[in-house]
């Protein structure tokens, strides 16, 4: 009898063992729109993340007017004129690693996955897929990613008298650091 409960505690240890949360918040979310007048481009080191380890879910929270501008100017036309962040503060993203059993979590190196699900910005959500990258270092994972989105399927309205300046499409990129909880 001692021996089928010991062999049982180890079992569900195990299991607990592999299924493990990653989080962070301060990941970094940036994008960038190349323009013959001027580039256009922001950080935000403010983005909450976790990953499950056992079923690949994915979330990702973007506070808008937490992206940084070189220029006050276009952080302002940025909050105000494009996202409205006070009407739409977040942008959210929540879907799966649609290729966990690629990723060794147990094991350091590089993984190349696909992650899809939903990304919901300006109040408009759409489906996503992106190829991306998870680094298991130890008991943290680093998690990287770059995609485009168009802003107009965002219903984010673009004045003609600047839309030269933006590009038709925006390059998003995403760096994580998530430890282990």
């Amino acid at each position: 009898m001692k021996k089928a409960i010991v062999a049982a505690l180890l079992v569900c240890t195990a299991g607990v063992a592999q299924a493990q949360k990653y989080m962070t918040r301060t990941g970094q979310v940036s994008f960038f729109s190349h323009t013959p007048l001027e580039n256009i481009d922001a950080v935000n080191n403010e983005v909450s993340a976790v990953i499950d380890s056992k079923t690949g879910n994915v979330v990702f929270q973007v506070p808008v007017k937490s992206f940084k501008f070189v220029r006050a100017l276009m952080e302002e036309h940025f909050n105000e004129n494009y996202m409205e962040s006070d009407k739409y503060p977040r942008a959210d993203f929540s879907g799966k690693i649609t290729s966990l059993s690629a990723v060794n979590f147990s094991a350091n190196g590089n993984y190349n996955v696909t992650v899809a699900g939903k990304l919901t910005m300006h109040g408009v959500t759409k489906d996503v897929s992106m190829p991306a990258v998870i680094a298991v270092k130890g008991k943290d994972i680093a998690g990287q990613a770059k995609f485009a989105v168009i802003p107009g399927d965002y219903n984010i309205k673009i004045p003609s008298l600047v839309e030269s300046k933006i590009a038709k499409q925006i390059t998003i990129t995403v760096n994580t650091m998530l430890q282990q909880k």
